[in-house]
């Protein structure tokens, strides 16, 4: 008997263990051009919590008391498909379970490269390739700038980070605390900001980046936007990719100072990583060489069980991962 995670009921706030529910379900018997795929990783996103609310979005809501959905790693049990076989590796989006049953092409089979499957949760799929087509397509980020990327101890901050050294750029990274300050300036971040120290986040962008910023890569929203146009240089472009400060909120922290995106001539770009999906391939080339050559770390926060899944989830909002967090079965 396969085991998958439900949402019981839409939160308001701060999703809980009472959103949840660990159920048992009955695989579908195999069919021609299926496979049965048990999965080893599962990922959890902050992405999840905006399908946690009901109504339209880019992606559509959980279902209520319908196994979950996620990205997941796994290997085939068996195949009534060809090009799979069983014991192949394959990327899919049943995650948020143990088992999963489906038709072939909705399960990718790993190319052979030099990266562990874990990291096709992270730098090798949405995670890295959010953090690449962000900052060097959408804020069409280039060598000599200077950029400031918020939630820079995360999965996707993290990556920015390294990417943005890789290309030749300025970082100034803000995390939470001393020691995810510590790990961000590990991985090639030249200043950091711990924004739950005292003062104001404006004040603490200003006194490490003097000359201004000219790159913003945005993960949180609220006052690191804020902070972000106010110490912006003329002509900066900024990648809006999340804005994790009103992910529980009924009504998102309001921009400042908006008047300040005229004055300063800035692009604020917003985008899915649906737009590169035809770059893919290329993208996962270099990464794969970065992380082969160890000029980029693939850092994860590991939680150990399906039943931990929401436990995961819930340390998205709560500081509990540095980089990339998955949950291995």
């Amino acid at each position: 008997m396969a085991r998958a995670w439900q949402l019981t009921s839409y939160p308001t706030d701060m999703p809980g263990p009472e959103h949840f529910a660990l159920v048992d379900v009955d695989l579908p018997p195999l069919g021609e051009g299926d496979v049965h795929v048990r999965n080893s990783w599962i990922s959890v996103d902050p992405y999840m919590r905006g399908r946690m609310r009901p109504g339209e979005s880019y992606i559509p809501s959980f279902e209520l008391d319908t196994p979950m959905e996620g990205t997941a790693v796994g290997v085939v049990v068996e195949s009534r498909a060809p090009g799979l076989k069983a014991g192949d590796t394959v990327l899919h989006s049943q995650g948020w379970r143990d088992e999963a049953v489906g038709p072939a092409e909705a399960f990718e089979k790993l190319p052979d490269l030099p990266v562990p499957p874990e990291s096709w949760l992270g730098l090798m799929f949405a995670t890295g390739a959010t953090a690449y087509f962000g900052l060097l397509h959408a804020a069409g980020a280039k060598a000599g700038d200077v950029v400031f990327v918020s939630a820079a101890a995360g999965g996707v901050g993290s990556a920015v980070v390294q990417i943005a050294k890789i290309k030749g750029m300025t970082v100034i990274g803000s995390a939470g605390g001393p020691e995810k300050c510590a790990f961000v300036r590990q991985i090639g971040a030249d200043a950091t900001i711990d924004y739950k120290a005292p003062g104001t986040m404006e004040d603490k962008l200003r006194a490490v980046a003097p000359d201004g910023i000219s790159v913003y890569f945005d993960n949180v929203g609220g006052d690191h936007l804020d902070a972000a146009i106010a110490c912006a240089n003329y002509g900066a472009r900024f990648a809006l990719c999340g804005g994790i400060a009103g992910y529980n909120m009924d009504t998102p922290p309001p921009l400042r100072n908006p008047m300040e995106i005229i004055k300063s001539g800035l692009t604020l770009r917003g985008y899915l990583l649906y737009e590169y999906m035809d770059q893919l391939a290329g993208f996962r080339t270099e990464m794969a060489g970065w992380i082969s050559d160890g000029r980029i770390r693939s850092v994860d926060t590991i939680f150990e069980g399906l039943e931990q899944a929401p436990a995961a989830f819930f340390g998205l909002f709560t500081g509990r991962n540095t980089g990339k967090m998955v949950v291995r079965l």
